[in-house]
């Protein structure tokens, strides 16, 4: 019983929101398991925006952010595969966005954008667009979700892979339900003043880490 109510309070401390403004996760090997598991109450959303920032030195596929639902594991995922290009995934629907300037071992800011009514997916890499490109229109993103910081799901909350693993550093996490507009994604890649995700919220961040993920101080130049 005293472990079980331990047990409870472990959970229940994991998913109080903590202000992560001058904090990053750091990822720091290959694994099948370690993740944060960032928690929502919302759970259905007819557009997305997603903003992080990443520092990195793998060439091969790799996953910093991953949203599954029961029947469809692939419902919002930010993927980077070998040849620098970002495959955006909604729905099970893949769009294929080429020719980004992901450089290794550099601090990088991603957003990610999709509206369920035009159906169009964008990537914005350190404030300059991609082409949009359809994906998906016509439904929402309905949950229960589960949201994956490290890992690609391929299954509900589970099904990693190593070889898609994400190593390295990421902080200033924020998801909107709605697409944010050029200037705002400009002014979160300039680490500017922007009004805080309202699904996620660095400031104010429920999350459980899983394995090996350290929550570390931001690294900031020295002048």
């Amino acid at each position: 019983m005293a472990l079980l109510l331990l047990l409870v309070m472990l959970t229940a401390c994991a998913a109080l929101p903590r202000d992560m403004s001058d904090k990053m996760f750091t990822f720091p090997q290959e694994t099948n398991s370690a993740h944060v598991r960032l928690t929502t109450s919302r759970q259905n959303l007819n557009a997305v925006t997603v903003c992080l920032r990443t520092f990195t030195d793998l060439s091969r596929d790799h996953s910093p952010f991953s949203l599954a639902t029961p029947t469809t594991y692939n419902d919002f995922l930010i993927y980077i595969d070998a040849s620098n290009r970002f495959p955006l995934t909604v729905k099970n629907k893949v769009g294929i966005i080429r020719e980004l300037d992901y450089k290794p071992n550099t601090w990088h800011s991603i957003c990610a954008t999709w509206d369920s009514i035009s159906g169009l997916g964008q990537i914005w890499l350190d404030g300059r667009p991609s082409s949009r490109k359809f994906i998906h229109s016509g439904s929402s993103i309905s949950g229960p979700i589960i949201i994956v910081l490290g890992q690609d799901q391929d299954t509900h909350g589970g099904g990693f892979d190593i070889n898609q693993s994400f190593v390295g550093m990421m902080s200033d996490v924020h998801m909107w339900d709605f697409v944010l507009s050029p200037c705002q994604i400009q002014r979160y890649s300039r680490d500017l003043n922007i009004t805080a995700g309202n699904v996620l919220n660095w400031r104010a961040l429920s999350f459980q880490t899983i394995g090996r993920v350290l929550i570390e101080d931001k690294q900031r130049r020295c002048f």
